[in-house]
């Protein structure tokens, strides 16, 4: 059809145009995509498609795949206790922070479990600009990695209970997750054992001179695996992708180029699609409807607020504006806040201006965060 035509080759020109449109204005590509893709949607340039829907999707379950793979899991097991104990400590005040906006602020309760998410899927754009190595980008992963678990968990609970309520259903559901959690340790101390048996094993998976690209084969069945194992176990694709990630990165780190190929692919053409779409789901006229802005930039300032005072336990390992940083780059649980806005939509607990909220925030916290970051990061 032509208006598929139309949205292919529109895709195109943001896909080829926007690092160029970046550095002009000297705004993160991320950051420009989101906002070309809401203001094209605004126009009625872009429209709604279910093959852009999908892959958009895809997109998104390929950034946490990537995520994952920046993640250092000898680095992590092996981190200072006192830093991993601070760092649950972060999360666990995360939690208490947002019950004490509740109570003063009476928010909604969909409002609420919103301010404590965290997602490490846009760490992922950070970690390949500022470096993996970087002490904020590092601190950073170790509290995602802790906080994406437990958000995942929240927003099962949450999903579980609308829909069967707090019953032995809800427990069935959370069962599925903390077993499945238990069954990834454990095949990861056994293939971990295996590989020290038999260490040519890898060489043989992932070979060095390698002209036939057995290890993206390899990754790229990983990746497609998990999706179709949390698909049958009815649990979050994304911590199925985020999973598959790690275990490449933790098996096969000898392959130092493997991260880099598959990033190019991912950060070149999947990922900037998510963010497209991402921008693209927001009609801009929705900002003048009544409360929308208002209830947004409380949801913003909040979550911006407790993340950067739950971060105080770290102070013994970062300054005060690197945790602000690492506050910024945990705010931006963007899938996450839509999942719980559609869940509070579709049962009721909130109206569609409040999801409209709720989604803006979730595109503010984005926009702002990144923005601010580059500007602390490169004075760093």
């Amino acid at each position: 059809m032509p208006s598929d035509i139309y949205l292919i080759l529109t895709l195109a020109l943001i896909l080829w145009s926007s690092p160029f449109i970046a550095k002009f204005i000297k705004t993160p590509i991320p950051a420009v995509e989101i906002l070309i893709g809401s203001i094209l949607a605004t126009l009625g340039v872009l429209h709604k498609n279910e093959y852009f829907d999908l892959i958009a999707e895809v997109g998104f379950l390929y950034l946490m795949f990537l995520a994952g793979l920046e993640v250092n899991l000898y680095k992590l097991l092996n981190a200072p206790k006192e830093l991993l104990e601070k760092a649950a400590l972060n999360i666990i005040l995360l939690g208490f922070f947002s019950l004490v906006a509740w109570y003063i602020f009476k928010l909604n309760i969909i409002f609420t479990i919103s301010l404590p998410l965290i997602s490490i899927g846009l760490l992922a754009t950070l970690s390949k600009k500022y470096g993996k190595d970087n002490r904020w980008i590092e601190i950073a992963f170790i509290v995602g990695v802790l906080g994406e678990i437990a958000s995942i968990i929240l927003l099962t609970v949450l999903d579980a209970a609308i829909e069967v309520g707090f019953s032995l259903e809800l427990a069935y559901k959370l069962s599925i997750l903390f077993g499945f959690i238990l069954l990834i340790i454990l095949l990861y101390k056994c293939i971990n054992f295996l590989f020290w048996w038999m260490p040519e094993l890898k060489e043989k998976l992932m070979p060095d001179n390698d002209h036939a690209e057995h290890d993206i084969r390899l990754s790229m069945a990983l990746f497609f695996l998990f999706i179709v194992v949390m698909i049958r176990l009815h649990l979050e694709l994304a911590l199925g992708t985020f999973i598959a990630g790690v275990a490449i990165s933790a098996f096969f780190h000898h392959k130092h180029e493997l991260e880099a190929k598959i990033g190019n692919f991912g950060f070149g053409f999947l990922v900037p699609l998510f963010f497209i779409h991402v921008g693209s789901t927001f009609d801009l006229t929705s900002i003048k409807l009544d409360g929308v802005l208002k209830h947004a930039l409380l949801i913003v300032g909040l979550s911006f607020t407790i993340k950067f005072l739950s971060a105080y336990p770290l102070k013994k390992f970062i300054n005060i504006k690197e945790g602000l940083i690492v506050a910024l780059s945990l705010s931006m649980p963007l899938t996450l806040i839509v999942a719980v806005a559609t869940i509070g939509y579709n049962t009721k607990y909130i109206t569609l201006l409040n999801y409209y909220s709720l989604i803006l925030a979730a595109i503010l916290e984005i926009l702002i965060a990144m923005v601010v970051i580059n500007m602390l990061a490169s004075k760093n």
